[in-house]
């Protein structure tokens, strides 16, 4: 299978963007703001909530990380101006930490502001193990001012528990999810048995340290054992929400929904979508399959 998932990502990068985009659209909330708009609304009259996400990252150049900061801006503005239940997240190499940590400082901190004169909240997401540390030192730098501004921990880093317990005198907020990028032996797990289990783990750490966390997967399994902890531990529905990706398993996410979870859907969009797309697929082909089946195998 997986032999097949790679020549599945193989073909899809010879393919024409237009052809490609018939698929990435389930996943993209669309190439511009307006659109993304519309997908929240949509989302939030089935009482789901969202958090956007205007797609690039890598950036290397000053002027195109003032950029995305700039269109952070317009989505919080926005965000407002719609009266939209969502939130904003943003990558950190989107911001220039690439090019210099105190330049990505700035930016994320007038985003906070923004964000914090609207009553909104803005996450930090993870990227690859070469910027774990920079995020979470960004992320102590800003919390000594913002209160409205929370990071992602992936649970398939073998440092993830320490971090935990290192955050904790933040009173952090967390989204707690596996983790899909390539990474050695030596600092992460492999298998998807010991993923699982650090998961459940940090999830029960976190809340048994009155920390609130976004439980991010797709995995019924982990969804269950999150049921399970919340029950046990009778965690109140303000401290936890489910978080999903656009357009993955809806029917689940539904479920999650009518169960009385609060769930939160991660809604990317922009004109760069296809290098998202692509980079989703290089870095974990075994979601070529799913999208394989999603366009021949709907149902």
């Amino acid at each position: 299978m997986r032999v097949i998932n790679k020549a599945i990502v193989k073909f899809t990068n010879l393919l024409p963007e237009n052809i490609v985009y018939i698929f990435a659209k389930k996943y993209i909330a669309g190439k511009t703001l307006d659109e993304a708009i519309k997908v929240v609304k949509d989302l939030n009259s089935k009482g789901i909530m969202a958090t956007i996400d205007a797609l690039g990252e890598d950036i290397t150049n000053k002027q195109e990380a003032i950029a995305a900061k700039d269109e952070c801006l317009r989505i919080l503005d926005a965000i407002e101006q719609n009266k939209l239940n969502s939130n904003l997240s943003l990558k950190p190499s989107q911001m220039g930490i690439k090019i210099d940590f105190q330049l990505a400082y700035v930016h994320i901190a007038e985003i906070c502001e923004r964000a914090k004169k609207y009553s909104n909240f803005v996450r930090i997401d993870m990227e690859d193990s070469s910027l774990t540390e920079a995020t979470l030192e960004l992320y102590k730098e800003l919390r000594k001012k913002y209160d409205n501004v929370g990071v992602v921990l992936q649970a398939y880093l073998k440092r993830t528990l320490n971090d935990i317990i290192t955050l904790r005198p933040l009173n952090p907020n967390f989204r707690l999810c596996k983790g899909i990028y390539i990474e050695p032996e030596s600092i992460a797990y492999q298998s998807k048995k010991k993923v699982r289990r650090n998961f459940i783990e940090a999830l029960e750490t976190m809340f048994k340290n009155g920390m609130y966390v976004g439980i991010a997967t797709h995995d019924e399994y982990l969804i269950k054992e999150a049921y399970r902890l919340i029950e046990e531990l009778k965690i109140s529905k303000d401290k936890y929400e489910f978080q999903m990706l656009y357009g993955v398993k809806e029917k689940l996410r539904d479920k999650i929904n009518s169960d009385g979870h609060r769930i939160r859907i991660y809604c990317p969009f922009g004109e760069k979508w296809h290098k998202y797309s692509m980079r989703r697929l290089q870095e974990n082909p075994n979601i070529a399959w799913h999208i394989t089946k999603s366009i021949f195998f709907p149902n």
